[in-house]
């Protein structure tokens, strides 16, 4: 049976060698990240459950308690484990393949004249999809360690790529005009977006963004379930979690193959997929829902807003209220809690408006991007 090797490298030339190299030999990958804490590194290693982890200098060694993978399973990634527990998705090559194939048609890809840069973390899929995108269409490849906004930019300033993958906090750092394409994902994306860049929807079990800009890629099938959940169905899911879990299940349709997604969402006007957010971080407030997502994109474009997290606290007369945390972009003069109120009943109604503004230096996020809303207090 094929074996599953961790790979404890950095990104960078050595990390594309060493995922290749294990792909030749058969075998399956799962890339760790450095910068976990000894506990959740132990956690997402015991997830995993590699058979043998490969480090920075190439050297292979073996692991007890580890579990081999079926033919044709490519990568194995821990979900982000905002919501909980990590999990171990299992993609096959057939999956990055399709995901590769389909991305780079809708963004017009040419292997000949592009570069793709790889800059967000390789243990994530929205990081390790560039790699894999580039490797299995021919297209060039540039690989950091991580992301530093002057490397980054400079690199699109000198023409050495022309397409890179962010989240919403990167793209805030750098002059995204540097850059012909830049894909969106993790968070929602700023109010004033720029043109070049792509909002991209898509999960760990999707094998990366499956929606680009509300329009579902070519051979991807989403519809809306039951209490308005996001179901997905496509070429690029995963094959099932390392436990054996396959979490596809029949949709609208009758068919099997559908994977619920945990999401809220709902078809536009003009027939693009607008995703509302967590179904399980709806605020009921007064009995009225209110969606997180839709209140931080109006809070997110008042000028004294760097950046905010919406989440709720209990209240005895409404059951809850919503909150938002925020990041003021001048510490010492921080927007009223009636002014942003005021801005978010004039765009969405009164019930959404934050009856709670809590003022912070900085929120709590994943290594992906996303803000950790069960650590807001």
């Amino acid at each position: 049976m094929p074996e599953l090797v961790a790979l404890d490298v950095p990104g960078g030339d050595r990390f594309v060698e060493v995922l290749a190299r294990v792909w030749d030999d058969g075998d399956a990958a799962a890339p760790l990240d450095a910068r976990l804490a000894a506990p959740a590194a132990a956690s997402v290693l015991s997830t995993l459950a590699p058979t043998a982890v490969v480090d920075a200098d190439g050297v292979r060694t073996p692991l007890e308690g580890g579990r081999p993978v079926e033919v044709g399973d490519a990568v194995v990634l821990s979900t982000s484990g905002s919501t909980g527990e990590p999990r171990g998705v299992v993609l096959t090559h057939d999956a990055l393949a399709a995901s590769a194939r389909a991305t780079s048609a809708r963004l017009g890809v040419d292997p000949a004249r592009d570069r793709w840069l790889a800059c967000l973390p390789l243990a994530h899929v929205g990081g390790l999809s560039v790699v894999t995108r580039a490797l299995l269409t021919g297209t060039g490849l540039s690989v950091l360690t991580g992301f530093d906004a002057t490397i980054v930019e400079g690199i699109g300033r000198r023409g050495e790529a022309s397409h890179v993958s962010l989240v919403a906090t990167a793209l805030a750092r750098i002059d995204p005009s540097v850059f012909r394409c830049i894909l969106l994902g993790a968070a929602a994306p700023p109010a004033d977006r720029p043109g070049n860049v792509v909002t991209t929807y898509g999960m760990t079990e999707t094998g990366s963004g499956v929606v680009y800009d509300g329009v579902p890629l070519d051979g991807v099938e989403v519809a809306i379930g039951t209490g308005g959940e996001i179901l997905v169905r496509a070429p690029m899911l995963l094959r099932t979690y390392r436990d054996g879990t396959d979490p596809r299940v029949p949709g609208p349709d009758g068919a099997g193959g559908w994977l619920p997604t945990g999401d809220g969402g709902r078809w536009s006007g003009d027939g693009r997929l607008v995703v509302d957010g967590r179904l399980a971080e709806v605020v009921v407030t007064g009995g009225e829902k209110v969606w997180p997502a839709a209140v931080e994109q109006v809070l997110s474009g008042h000028r004294g807003v760097a950046e905010v997290a919406v989440w709720k606290r209990p209240d005895p007369e409404w059951g809850e209220r919503v909150v938002a945390w925020v990041v003021p972009t001048d510490p010492a003069d921080p927007p009223s809690p009636v002014e942003l109120a005021e801005s978010v009943t004039a765009a969405l109604a009164p019930w959404a408006a934050p009856k709670e503004v809590v003022v912070v230096p900085s929120l709590p996020r994943t290594s992906s991007g996303k803000v950790r809303r069960a650590d807001l207090r």
